[in-house]
């Protein structure tokens, strides 16, 4: 008989006490497996969020929250730039590309967000269906949305002020869905883009006044805007929302127009250096890096996984703790079967090799119930969160410090079973023999 034989015929004596080792260790092993996949996920989310994006200029006040407001939909914007001092920045040699942002409405918790088709470019986005705006008060609509609310192409609806919905307004003509964004995976999929034209129209101008405007029937209109001919415009919330907005009246100066922020993308590396600093130093504007806003961010999101780590080590030195009392108290119960084996031709080495087998058998057999554990719960979360927030996730990945976590559990497998298993190896056998 081989160490191996010996070592699975004693899991398959005492199935129960393996079963109750095994689960502590798989609880301890799925914790970690799913907080290391829900990071490494989380990471690639904020990531793909931020790509083509190297700088935010928006309203002094924190960065971070500019950043989140901006780049992620996730907070409230500090406030609102003026339009022309956007475009002196927007015109610098050392920009590539500037995107307009304004913010401020939403419809059914989705917000509602004025730009240039540019924005949808950053994230290589495509239509699936319809086409993009050609005149105010059109959208486009991403999937998460058009799935959640049910809005397709042609169909009508009428924003709230605030980011959270606020009060309804029935003075003015409602979007009318004209493109249907294909899934990408990105923060596009839970928003709903226009024209910058149109949210300035819906701050001031009636609904008579808007030209190309949608004339449907009004449903539950929740927004107030200005119009104007420029591309480059954005704007910022209503004064009643939750997010700052521009000054409400009937005919705004384009001169004294304003956005949310505006996104950049470098034209050449340098400029990273040098146009940061100057926005900052020279204008009433915030410039902030997404790349180093998303480092503090993630440092501390990374506290938060830590502490949940840590818990999860503590059940896997449980597990292994559990390992060690289990073979140990049954070595003191089989030392005379270890003798009797002896006796028959077994080895010192075969009964030091089979206690440890057992324990690396044990532990890998958690740690294998526990990844799958892992995996299945990340799934569930993954399909969860593309149902909910329309937001991709790829659970099927294998990160890095997760061969050295098998490789840990294994390690604690291994001297959990280490002093039975020199105690088997040392005992004596005449000894033994004569007790009995």
């Amino acid at each position: 008989m081989t160490a191996l034989h010996l070592a699975l015929a004693q899991l398959r004596h005492t199935p129960l006490l393996t079963a109750l080792n095994a689960l502590l260790m798989a609880l301890g092993t799925a914790s970690i497996v799913f907080l290391l996949l829900a990071g490494d996920q989380f990471a690639r989310a904020i990531a793909r969020d931020a790509q083509g994006i190297d700088l935010v200029l928006g309203a002094k006040g924190s960065p971070l929250q500019l950043i989140l407001s901006s780049v992620y939909h996730a907070d409230i914007p500090t406030g609102n730039i003026p339009l022309a001092e956007a475009r002196r920045w927007a015109e610098d040699r050392r920009v590539a590309r500037a995107v307009p942002l304004s913010l401020g409405d939403s419809y059914r918790g989705f917000r509602i967000v004025g730009t240039t088709p540019d924005y949808a470019g950053l994230y290589a986005a495509r239509l699936q269906q319809g086409e993009y705006w050609q005149a105010p008060l059109q959208a486009v609509v991403g999937a998460a949305v058009a799935r959640e609310t049910g809005l397709g192409l042609g169909d009508s609806f009428s924003g709230a002020h605030g980011l959270a919905g606020g009060a309804a307004h029935a003075d003015h003509a409602p979007y009318r869905v004209v493109g249907l964004l294909a899934p990408s995976g990105t923060v596009l999929d839970r928003l709903i883009l226009t024209s910058l034209e149109s949210v300035w129209a819906l701050h001031g101008a009636p609904a008579a006044a808007l030209p190309g405007a949608a004339r449907e029937d009004h449903h539950d209109h929740d927004h107030d805007h200005d119009h104007d001919e420029g591309r480059d415009h954005t704007h910022g919330g209503h004064p009643d929302s939750a997010a700052p907005g521009p000054r409400r009246q009937e005919q705004q100066d384009p001169a004294e127009r304003e956005i949310t922020a505006l996104l950049l993308r470098y034209a050449t590396p340098m400029a990273a250096i040098s146009l940061p600093r100057e926005v900052n130093a020279q204008s009433q504007l915030q410039a902030a890096a997404p790349a180093f806003e998303l480092a503090r961010l993630l440092q501390l999101v990374g506290l938060g996984l830590e502490g949940l780590r840590a818990f999860a080590a503590v059940l896997i030195l449980s597990a292994g703790f559990a390992v060690f009392v289990a073979l140990y108290g049954a070595l003191e119960a089989r030392q005379y079967d270890f003798a009797l084996l002896r006796c028959l031709g077994a080895t010192r080495g075969q009964l030091l090799r089979s206690l440890c087998l057992e324990g690396l058998l044990l532990t890998a057999l958690g740690a294998l119930l526990g990844t799958l554990l892992g995996y299945a719960a990340m799934a569930a979360l993954g399909q969860w969160l593309a149902h909910s927030r329309g937001l991709l996730l790829d659970p099927w990945v294998w990160p890095p410090q997760q061969s050295w976590l098998l490789l840990g559990l294994l390690a604690v497998g291994l001297l959990a079973s280490a002093l039975p298993a020199w105690r088997a190896y040392r005992s004596d056998v005449a000894r033994i023999l004569a007790q009995e």
